[in-house]
């Protein structure tokens, strides 16, 4: 009797899923952050102290905590440019009712229930009304902080109990911040919203389609709402570590940072025209811009500078995948 030939079987290395990540962008930028790394520890012989490395989280928590809740925005489609003023507002009511005697309970509730309320007003204008998430949210980020100048002038609100410093400036274990507890938490919260649940299969189905999105049966502008309520709660929260690690509130707080936080969030891989990204790409991404904003300030390199660096920054992560397909689309002579 003839033995029955055997097929043998040979894996496509090109297309597992080992060489699918090892070629993907967060690979990439994983690369770029161990890398400067190690060219910041041979820059600066302060920067592999323990406790420097801690304060270096300081640079990047708070705005992550907002990038994570844009990352969802910017892949349904829209965007949100008030989340700077949002916790400028958020701060000042916080602020207001610390001047009459309310405690910390009492201000954290203020301050995510003001980034709730923004988060709404920002909502209710693309989603009821219809009109384009760029311009409503160019308007509201001169509204919040126009509210908090009038309120202030050229004020601040100072004396904060002390107990609600733990949010900023607080420690869970050694060199472990409370900000950065928070930060962990919120990336595997919206880590498991995208990338394991309906709503999130709904957020990349809206982005990549949304006329398809709704006639397959998504609630397109109630998921939209539900983003910017979102980016509203995460502003709040973020208003209240500022705050605390600040110790009070000028009209100012949080000035320019929604460049930063839209920058994070593109640099994560996030297509900024909607449809695609994940979270470990803003997580990355997140290290990324602390490592390089710490280490520069490290050499005390000014701060304009840096902002130069993320304007640039913001530009080139955006263009050069367009230029990358030109080069590549581009007939060969």
């Amino acid at each position: 009797m003839m033995d029955t030939p055997t097929t043998r079987h040979i894996p496509d290395r090109l297309n597992s899923r080992a060489a699918r990540i090892f070629k993907s962008w967060e690979a990439l930028l994983l690369a770029v952050a161990i890398a400067i790394f190690v060219v910041n520890s041979f820059a600066s012989p302060y920067f592999l102290n323990a406790w420097n490395l801690s304060d270096a989280t300081f640079n990047f928590t708070e705005k992550a905590m907002i990038a994570f809740a844009m990352a969802l925005l910017i892949i349904a489609g829209e965007i949100d440019l008030s989340v700077a003023s949002i916790i400028a507002l958020a701060s000042t009511a916080m602020g207001l009712a610390m001047q009459h005697g309310a405690g910390t309970p009492e201000l954290v509730i203020i301050g995510i229930t003001v980034g709730l309320l923004c988060g709404a007003f920002n909502g209710f204008f693309v989603t009821v009304l219809g009109l384009p998430s760029i311009v409503v949210t160019i308007g509201t980020m001169s509204l919040f902080r126009g509210i908090s100048y009038i309120i202030l002038g050229d004020g601040s609100f100072s004396g904060y109990p002390s107990s609600f410093a733990w949010f900023g400036q607080g420690y869970i274990y050694w060199v472990f911040t409370v900000e950065m507890l928070l930060f962990v938490i919120i990336a595997v919260i919206y880590g498991v919203l995208l990338h394991k649940t309906n709503f999130g299969r709904a957020v990349y189905a809206i982005g990549n389609n949304p006329t398809g999105a709704l006639f397959s049966g998504i609630r397109v502008q109630r998921v939209k709402f539900i983003l910017f309520l979102l980016t509203g709660l995460m502003s709040g929260i973020a208003a209240i570590c500022l705050t605390s690690r600040l110790g009070s509130t000028r009209p100012s707080i949080a000035s320019g940072m929604e460049l930063e936080v839209v920058t994070m969030v593109v640099l994560g891989g996030v297509n900024i025209l909607g449809g695609s990204g994940t979270i470990p790409g803003v997580v990355i991404a997140a290290f990324v811009m602390g490592l390089v904003t710490f280490g520069l300030g490290l050499l005390n390199v000014p701060g304009l500078v840096m902002s130069i660096f993320i304007g640039l920054l913001l530009i080139g992560v955006i263009a050069l995948p367009r230029l990358w397909t030109m080069v590549a689309q581009r007939p060969k002579a």
